[in-house]
């Protein structure tokens, strides 16, 4: 039986005012407090040709309803989650979170398409594919990890990996001739649909990349790679080279600007100081000769004594 793609797609839908780690909430399908076995991986994943499987047992598939109430433990729900998986990034992790926290006991198997399958259907990688199948060896919700995985599954390969459930999003992934490559798997009842994160993909980052190529250029300029190893030409590479000058001569400009500010600043303070410390002596130096010198003057009265003395 199918799951309810509606029902299950809207309750992995992540709020973005999220209060849990790394902004998940409930509603991710992460209990609030995590066990310490599951704190203490040690371990990459393993790769799928180091894995025995008891093939003498019979591939009999768990019904979507048998998954959800929970299977025995030495029975998880094996599901399979493929991709591209280049340059590694959050909304790769939490799609294979998801994967993993579909049912209450899971097995999560990756697969990881080669550079061969990629670059004929999709195009070109930034990380080759032993660089992506390293990634997602490390991704703690991977349990094992296909190489070389099929870009279109085939009941031959899904019986091999005694496969229950494919975890993809739901949109519709037109590839290799096909409006949905896994329109199959959905007619079989075999799908789980996982939510996409907004806001991050591998071609998200690759465009700021590009966007701000110069920047990145600069910036590995002055850490040591030379103008070959980054495709600069060597007009660009004096280009760079005289705007990291120029940036260099503005910060100076800008920090005497700044001392100059806080110099003058240190001035005025200084001279409000002193002239409240003038009027303050200057009061106190009136009142003293206005003591002695003024008209009932201390002065005044000793003269005045010695006169009527006289």
């Amino acid at each position: 039986m199918e799951p309810p793609t509606s029902s299950r797609l809207n309750s992995r839908k992540r709020r973005k005012d999220g209060s849990g780690p790394n902004g998940a909430t409930e509603l991710d399908g992460i209990p609030p407090k995590m066990s310490r076995r599951s704190l203490g991986l040690r371990e990459p994943a393993p790769f799928s040709d180091e894995v025995e499987i008891d093939y003498s047992k019979p591939y009999i598939r768990v019904t979507y309803e048998e998954a959800m109430r929970g299977t025995p433990l030495d029975r998880p729900v094996r599901v399979y989650a493929d991709g591209i998986f280049d340059l590694f990034h959050s909304g790769h992790a939490r799609a294979l979170m998801q994967a993993k926290n579909l049912f209450p006991n899971t097995y999560l198997i990756v697969g990881v398409c080669s550079d061969e399958l990629t670059h004929n259907f999709k195009g070109f990688t930034v990380m080759n594919e032993n660089e992506r199948y390293d990634a997602v060896q490390h991704c703690r919700y991977v349990d094992e990890v296909v190489r070389n995985a099929p870009w279109t599954l085939t009941p031959e390969f899904l019986a091999e990996h005694r496969i229950d459930f494919v975890a993809h999003d739901d949109i519709p992934y037109s590839s290799a001739g096909s409006d949905d490559v896994y329109k199959h798997i959905k007619e079989a009842g075999m799908f789980a649909p996982t939510q996409r994160t907004e806001g991050i993909s591998t071609s998200d980052i690759i465009t700021r990349i590009v966007r701000d190529y110069d920047v990145y250029a600069r910036r590995n300029l002055q850490r040591g790679y030379t103008a070959k190893e980054l495709n600069v030409s060597f007009i660009n590479e004096k280009k760079y080279h005289l705007q990291e000058r120029v940036d260099k001569v503005k910060k100076r400009v800008k920090d005497v600007e700044e001392k100059s500010k806080e110099f003058v600043q240190k001035v005025e303070e200084k001279s409000i100081d002193l002239i409240q410390k003038w009027e303050e002596k200057s009061r106190e130096f009136i009142g003293n000769f206005l003591e002695m010198f003024g008209p009932e003057g201390a002065l005044v009265r000793s003269c005045s004594g010695k006169r009527g003395k006289g």
